[in-house]
C-alpha cells in the first residue's frame, strides 16, 4: 500500500480507483489549496501526488518528496503548472488526463462563440437588469456564425473536435499550427489566418512559444467583425491589448474561459464592451470532471505497480 496526497476534494467517487487498488489517501477536510511552503511539508510523506492546474509543482516540491515520490498525476491535459524537466531529473513520472475533455471543452469554446458572436450576453444583462424596454429591430445586432469561417489556432484533439461542430454550421474552417499538418485548411503563418477568419478559436498549450501569442499586434490585423475565443490558458493571450481592441472596436467581441493570474481578472477586461468571460469551466461537466479524476488516479496506480500508463507526459 502507498500514500497517495490527494491537493483538493474530487469529483464524488473521483478517487474510487485508488481505494479500490488499496492505497491511502492522503487529503484534508478543507477544500483549499495548499500553500506552497504547505504543498513542501505534505509531499515529504507521500508516494505519489494527484494534483489540479491550480497546484505549482515545482523543484522545491519535487525535491520533498525525495527518494519516495514515484508520481505527480495531473487532472488536467495541460501541465504547465509542473517542472517536468525537474521531475524527469529526479526520476518522476508525470501523468495528465488526454483525450478525456475534449467534447465537453469544444461544446464550451462553441458555446462562448455563438454567445460572443450573437451579443447574447449583453442582450441578457439588459434584460435581468429592467434595462430592455420592448423590441426594435436595431437592438443587440450580432454576427451570424452559420456560414462564418472559423480559424483554429492549434489542431490537436480539442481544436479538431470544435471544427467537427463548425461543420455543422456550415462553416469554413482554416487552421494554423507550427507544422505543416498535411491536412485541407492548413495556413502556415498565423497573421495570415488571423486576417481572413472571421472566429478564431484558441487550442494552443502553454509554453514560451504561446505566451501572449496574441497581442497587440495579432489583434490588429483581424478583422473589426471578428471575434476570439480562448479556452487555452489565459496567458496564451495579452489581456490589457485585447480589452483595448474591444474597448477601441479593433475586433467585435471575445468569449474568454482562462484568464492570466486566475482567479484575478484584468479590471480593463471586466470593464471591456462585448466581452463574454467565464470562469474556466471548460471541462466542467459531472461526466468529464469525473472521467478526468479517474484517468489521474489510474495513472498513479499503474505507476506504483511498476507499470507505464498511457498517459504519461
Amino acid at each position: 500500500m502507498a500514500r497517495v496526497l490527494v491537493t483538493r476534494q474530487l469529483p464524488d467517487g473521483g478517487v474510487n480507483p485508488l481505494a479500490a487498488a488499496g492505497h491511502e489517501i492522503v487529503t484534508r477536510a478543507a477544500d483549499t489549496p495548499f500553500t506552497p511552503a504547505e504543498l513542501v511539508a505534505a509531499v515529504a510523506d507521500v508516494d505519489a501526488v494527484v494534483c489540479l492546474l491550480t497546484d505549482r509543482i515545482d523543484d522545491a516540491v519535487l525535491a520533498a518528496g525525495g527518494d519516495r515520490l514515484r508520481v505527480v498525476a495531473n487532472v488536467a491535459v495541460g501541465y504547465d503548472n509542473i517542472d517536468v524537466t525537474a521531475a524527469h531529473a529526479r526520476g518522476i513520472t508525470i501523468c495528465n488526463t488526454p483525450g478525456v475533455l475534449d467534447d465537453t471543452t469544444a461544446d464550451l469554446a462553441f458555446l462562448l462563440i455563438l454567445s460572443a458572436s450573437r451579443l447574447a450576453h449583453v442582450a441578457e444583462a439588459d434584460l435581468r437588469s429592467g434595462a430592455w424596454h420592448g423590441w426594435s429591430i436595431n437592438q443587440y445586432l450580432g454576427r451570424d456564425v452559420h456560414g462564418a469561417t472559423l480559424g483554429l489556432v492549434g489542431y490537436g484533439r480539442i481544436g479538431r473536435a470544435v471544427a467537427r461542430r463548425a461543420s455543422g454550421f456550415g462553416m469554413s474552417v482554416l487552421h494554423h499550427t507550427r507544422r505543416d499538418s498535411g491536412e485541407a485548411g492548413w495556413v502556415d503563418d498565423l497573421h495570415r489566418l488571423l486576417r481572413e477568419v472571421d472566429i478564431v478559436s484558441l487550442h494552443v498549450p502553454l509554453n514560451d512559444a504561446t505566451r501572449h501569442l496574441i497581442g497587440a499586434a495579432e489583434l490588429a490585423v483581424m478583422k473589426p467583425t471578428a471575434v476570439l475565443v480562448n479556452t487555452a490558458r489565459g496567458p496564451v493571450v495579452d489581456e490589457v491589448a485585447l480589452a483595448s481592441a474591444l474597448t477601441n472596436g479593433t475586433i467585435f467581441a471575445a468569449g474568454i474561459d482562462v484568464f492570466e493570474q486566475e482567479p484575478t481578472v484584468h479590471p480593463a477586461l471586466l470593464a471591456a464592451p462585448r466581452t463574454v468571460l467565464l470562469p474556466h469551466i471548460g471541462s466542467a461537466s459531472v461526466a468529464t470532471r469525473t472521467r478526468m479524476a479517474h484517468v489521474a488516479c489510474s495513472g498513479v496506480i499503474s505507476v506504483l505497480a511498476g507499470e507505464t500508463p498511457p498517459n504519461v507526459v
